[in-house]
C-alpha cells in the first residue's frame, strides 16, 4: 500500500475522536491525508474552532513537505525561521509549525499519509492523533 483508503482514513478519524473522548479533550478538527498532502476525510466536532481545516491542513502539510512530524517543523522553525517561512510559503497547504500532526506507514515502507489534530492545546492534539494511528494498526512517524 502506498496510500491511505477512505476505509482507513475515515477509520482514523472515528478512533481520534474516541481517544480525545477518551483524554476528554477539547472539541477537535481531524483530518487525514494522502502522501501529497490532498485530504482524505475531515470531521470538526461541534464547538471546534471554525478555522480547524485550515490549522490541521497547515499541520499535515508541513509534515508531509518536510517528511517529519509538526512538532518537529515546529522545532525547526525555532531554530531556523527564515528557512521554514520560506518552505511555508512555498507549501500549497501553508504550514502550522506546532505539535498534532504526525505522518503514518503502513509498516517498513513509504509513508502513507498524515493525520492531524486541533483544538486542545498541541500537545494533546498529537496525543489523539498518536492514539488513533496506534489503534488502527499503523505506525506513527514522530
Amino acid at each position: 500500500m502506498h496510500r491511505l483508503t477512505l476505509a482507513q482514513a475515515n477509520a482514523l478519524v472515528d478512533a481520534a475522536l474516541a481517544e480525545a473522548a477518551r483524554l476528554q479533550l477539547k472539541p477537535l478538527t481531524i483530518a487525514v491525508f494522502d502522501p501529497g498532502g490532498n485530504m482524505i476525510a475531515l470531521q470538526r466536532q461541534d464547538g471546534a474552532p471554525q478555522i480547524g481545516s485550515k490549522v490541521v491542513t497547515g499541520k499535515a502539510s508541513g509534515a508531509l513537505a518536510l517528511g517529519v512530524s509538526s512538532r518537529t517543523v515546529g522545532e525547526l522553525a525555532m531554530a531556523r525561521p527564515h528557512v521554514i517561512g520560506a518552505v511555508g510559503e512555498l507549501s500549497p497547504g501553508g504550514m502550522v509549525p506546532a505539535a498534532g500532526a504526525l505522518l503514518i506507514q503502513d509498516g517498513a515502507g513509504p509513508i502513507v499519509g498524515a493525520i492531524a489534530a486541533s483544538g486542545d492545546t498541541s500537545d494533546n492534539d498529537e496525543l489523539c492523533v498518536l492514539g488513533a494511528i496506534e489503534a488502527v494498526g499503523l505506525i506513527a512517524l514522530r
